[in-house]
């Protein structure tokens, strides 16, 4: 019995820790160099979201703005409709800094979590980890900041990535109606903290 009870334990803990991929029935394809995420990699482009975050069970809204100023190095704002700022953060290679940010929303864990959702948004090209196949989608693995992160593609558009810890997806970032280099509904959902960032495309 008690070797019973042993060997379901075992099995449960071994089903409990499959990685991702596992999890998820995802079939193994053919590996590839990099993986290319062509949002907001236009240099010409000022890209401007109407945007509502959730966080800490307060919702601010206003406009998300980001702008590409060359390879790797990108400018990031969120403004109130008026134009006062709540936050502005610069990315450059693994650089990141905060120029700017409203006291209110000044928490380290918070910037800490703002940086890694907007590298997501803004990093690429990635190197690959592992190439997935499941339904009509082709799923790429990239570590970032040691976490495993699936970009899913369908007809050479990214549509969705999922930030994984655990076996587990963690966060979801989610792309809609998209039109070159520019997603024009983006959804940020956290599953672990209070934290949903939702931008629709104005400009």
């Amino acid at each position: 019995m008690t070797r019973c009870l042993l060997i379901s334990l075992g099995l449960l803990f071994l089903v409990s820790c499959g990685s991702y991929p596992k999890r998820n029935g995802f079939q193994k394809d053919a590996l590839q160099p990099s993986n290319e995420n062509l949002y907001f990699s236009n240099e010409t482009k000022d890209y401007v979201y109407k945007a509502n975050i959730e966080v800490y069970g307060k919702t601010f809204g206003g406009l998300f703005i980001v702008k590409k100023l060359g390879d790797n190095k990108h400018r990031v704002a969120f403004t109130t409709e008026m134009g006062n700022k709540l936050f502005d953060f610069s990315f450059e290679n693994e650089e990141f800094s905060v120029n700017y940010i409203l006291e209110e929303l000044d928490r380290k864990m918070l910037i800490n979590v703002l940086r890694d959702d907007f590298w997501v948004l803004l990093k690429s090209p990635l190197e690959v980890e592992g190439v997935y196949s499941q339904d009509n989608f082709l799923i790429f693995e990239t570590m970032l900041d040691r976490y495993p992160h699936f970009y899913f593609f369908e007809d050479e558009q990214l549509k969705k990535v999922v930030r994984a810890k655990g076996g587990k997806g963690k966060v979801d970032f989610l792309f809609g109606d998209a039109e070159g280099s520019t997603a024009k509904q983006i959804q940020i959902i956290h599953h672990n903290i209070k934290l949903k960032i939702n931008l629709k495309s104005i400009k």
